[in-house]
């Protein structure tokens, strides 16, 4: 029989082929993650071809790549496509060819950018999705099409009320509510929830602000943090996921570790090995914590401040690190992107991004991993399966942020000045904003309601607008 739930329907349909039919379909629910949403949109509006104007203007692999070429989706009904050029598309350009005016917030209309998520190497046996329907193409045919009892059948089903589906929202704009006067350069930040507080961290010390400074421009910090050294420049910051602890690192050979609640105070330093700390990251459940230096990565455990294992790697590789799951990923000025396995500490992968990488960052499932190049380009990496995909800037910047919204459904990149929000997947812009100076650092609040954004002798605050 061939494949795909929704072929087990026929012309003539008895009781139990629509049983079949139906358990199929609610396999495929079950076991895909957007499931619901293709199914609905599939019993919708059917299969559509694409026209000229809704296929990305580049699709096709590298030459370098043997594999097959990427498929479209249909942007009435997000189903793949099969792979080839569509029948009333113009002749797709390789992707190296892509040009500034692809994604150039200057070239752009008020409705955005273009969606660019590009495939750059299809996988050798990819199925696409958990569940790839239709033929071997991963198209749709019209056998598999509900007839007219299926249909009746289904619509006969209650739909679900509106307000029982959690949807998170994109911002549709930001408001710019205050600026927290620092002092020095702010190479870092973060920003809680509960309480409402922002963290500026620079040279010799670290300033708290409450959520009434957040609104305002005058406004003197709730607390300062002053190191014993005055020298020390924190690089890096991350606040744990219960916002009740943070931990620094940047040109002090020690990370700090701090306790914010009641008051903020310094639980433990770690001293290092290495004399400048680039990057940290820590893992899901705070237990894990890497950061990078020249030539190395250290992996502590945080809870009981025990360094676990200097990992090294290549020296001109190590400016950035993430971790995802039992993965850490690190980058650097060798444009070269590597990831290794955390239990057994071999490399896993590298990709050779031809740019040097600013900043790795991954989406709150951790399936996939951004990473900001040094020309503004952003590669998309999944985690665990051979799919990347860019989008094309080909601006240079000497600073690249990312910081991804809590929710999943959009994140925020800095490129000297710039701020764009961008909607995940599809990368159509949301809002933009522009500062004077070159934003240093990033971070988005929990609740996805506030910005904060890093940069010459201030940290500026912005109200997400839903």
């Amino acid at each position: 029989m061939p494949a795909g739930p929704f072929r087990l329907v026929k012309n003539r349909t008895t009781g139990d082929e629509l049983i079949s039919a139906f358990s199929g379909i609610s396999t495929f629910i079950y076991h895909s993650r957007a499931g619901l949403q293709m199914a609905a949109m599939f019993l919708r509006c059917g299969s559509h071809p694409l026209s000229a104007a809704e296929i990305p203007p580049t699709l096709r692999p590298s030459p370098a790549s043997r594999k097959p070429p990427s498929t479209a989706h249909c942007a009435k009904c997000l189903l793949w496509r099969p792979p080839g050029p569509p029948r009333d598309s113009q002749p797709v350009t390789e992707m190296h060819s892509m040009i500034q005016q692809q994604w150039d917030p200057q070239a752009q209309d008020a409705s955005g950018l273009q969606p660019m998520w590009f495939s750059e190497a299809e996988p050798e046996g990819r199925t696409g999705s958990s569940f790839q329907p239709g033929d071997m193409t991963g198209q749709f045919s019209s056998s598999s099409l509900p007839n007219r009892e299926v249909w009746s059948f289904l619509k006969a089903i209650p739909p679900i009320p509106d307000e029982a589906v959690v949807k998170w929202k994109s911002p549709r704009g930001s408001w710019r509510v205050g600026t927290l006067r620092h002092g020095k350069r702010v190479n870092a930040i973060a920003i809680s929830s509960a309480p409402r507080h922002v963290y500026t961290c620079g040279t010799g010390y670290i300033r708290v602000w409450d959520e009434d400074a957040l609104h305002a421009s005058d406004r003197a910090p709730q607390a300062q943090l002053d190191f014993q050294d005055p020298r020390n420049r924190v690089l890096a910051c991350k606040l744990f996921p219960d916002e009740q602890s943070l931990i620094t690192g940047g040109m002090a050979r020690a990370l700090t570790l701090w306790d914010l609640a009641p008051t903020p105070q310094i639980r433990a330093q770690m001293v290092s090995t290495g004399s400048i700390c680039y990057s940290l990251a820590l893992s899901s459940d705070a237990h894990i914590c890497l950061a990078s230096f020249k030539g190395f990565v250290e992996i502590w455990d945080v809870q009981n401040q025990i360094l676990i294992r200097k990992h090294k790697v290549p020296p001109y590789g190590s400016r950035c690190v993430d971790v995802t799951g039992f993965k850490f990923w690190t980058g650097g000025e060798d444009t070269t992107l590597y990831s290794w396995d955390l239990r057994s500490y071999q490399k896993l992968q590298q990709h050779n991004l031809c740019h040097e990488i600013l900043s790795i960052t991954h989406d709150p499932s951790e399936e996939w991993v951004l990473a900001g190049l040094k020309m503004s380009d952003i590669v998309i990496l999944h985690a665990h399966r051979e799919e990347k995909y860019k989008a094309v800037v080909q601006r240079y910047t000497q600073h690249h942020n990312l910081k991804f919204a809590s929710c999943g459904t959009y994140f925020i990149t800095t490129l000297d000045e710039m701020i764009h929000c961008l909607a995940a997947p599809s990368l159509r812009r949301l809002f933009q904003a522009e500062e004077c100076y070159d934003i240093l650092c990033c971070d988005v609040s929990s609740d996805n309601r506030y910005l904060v954004t890093g940069s010459k002798e201030s940290a500026t605050v912005y109200q997400l607008l839903y």
